[in-house]
């Protein structure tokens, strides 16, 4: 019984003495293998006297041997009731001791009368074991195995998800934008004054010579650059940047805190569109050359407006 541990050698002689009736000392000597104190021999009768008749000896339930699990002759039956752990749990702990403290498992032998199969303890050892604290009456001690985070069988919360339909969602949002553009665009009609020009006449050609608006940018890059890296290089390069940003930035997030690189790419490409076509409206007069507006006017489709 080396390989069990004293504390628990000691619980268990105590429930099985309790459920027999027995001292403590008796079945924690027959559990460890050793022999209980020799009484005293009897004294002889005195001559001429009849011996008495020796008392019956009262029926007494006989003793249950070990379980036989391997696990060196533990009443697990018993601990279990007295610890409240389950049977299977304490075989595994013991087992598991065993096999820390580097000590083979208890041998099991079947009776030949065929029965219930008893573990063999190993040989009785010398020394006595040392006492185990007593555990006072009333006092169940408990073993924490593993705290486990309770949690809903079902779950009921529908988890989120980043598609929209269609209809109504997308399409009641572009009617609504397009009855406010109409809206908008119906109010400057009406206080706006906007004619159309004559027809053009190659011999009389307005100084300076714009391009609409939305093109100002690029007849803007014509003063920098030559007319090919003006007209097809940097268009184009900028053209598959845009279609390149998808896949630059995948980040999901409809945050803009989180959209630190698409923002500062489409801020990019705005602020130089915005740039050039100031630059070509309001600051190019006769001959396309640089004027300051507020000093000789703004020059556009050969009108010329004093700011004064």
């Amino acid at each position: 019984m080396a390989d069990i541990p004293e504390d628990i050698l000691r619980r268990s002689a105590e429930a099985r003495a309790r459920a027999e009736g027995r001292p403590v000392e008796e079945v924690l000597a027959e559990m460890t293998g050793e022999a209980p104190a020799a009484s005293s021999p009897a004294e002889p009768a005195p001559a001429g006297t009849e011996p008495a008749p020796a008392p019956a000896p009262a029926e007494t339930a006989p003793a249950a041997p070990p379980v036989a699990s391997g696990n060196g002759g533990i009443d697990v039956a018993a601990l279990s009731v007295e610890t409240g752990v389950p049977e299977a749990i304490l075989l595994r702990a013991t087992r598991a001791r065993a096999k820390h403290d580097g000590l083979p498992d208890p041998t099991i032998a079947a009776p030949a009368g065929g029965g219930t199969a008893v573990a063999t303890a190993p040989p009785p050892t010398t020394t006595a074991p040392a006492p185990a604290p007593a555990v006072p009456e009333g006092v169940r001690t408990q073993r924490l195995l593993t705290v486990v985070k309770a949690g809903a069988i079902q779950q009921v919360k529908s988890e989120p998800t980043d598609k929209v339909s269609v209809w109504p969602h997308l399409l009641a949002i572009e009617f609504v934008a397009l009855l406010v553009i109409l809206v908008v665009l119906t109010a400057v009609s009406i206080f706006v004054d906007a004619p159309l020009l004559e027809f053009a006449n190659f011999n009389e050609q307005p100084n300076p010579s714009k391009a609409p608006w939305y093109f100002l940018g690029l007849q803007e890059l014509l003063a920098y650059f030559d007319p090919m890296v003006a007209g097809v290089f940097i268009p184009t390069f900028g053209l598959i940047a845009l279609m390149f940003i998808p896949y630059i930035d995948r980040n999901p997030s409809i945050r803009p805190s989180d959209r630190k690189l698409a923002i500062m790419i489409f801020t990019f490409f705005i602020v130089a569109a915005a740039i050039l076509t100031i630059f070509g409206s309001f600051f190019r007069g006769p001959g396309f050359n640089f004027v300051f507006p507020w000093r000789d006017g703004i020059f556009f489709d050969d009108l010329l407006t004093i700011l004064d």
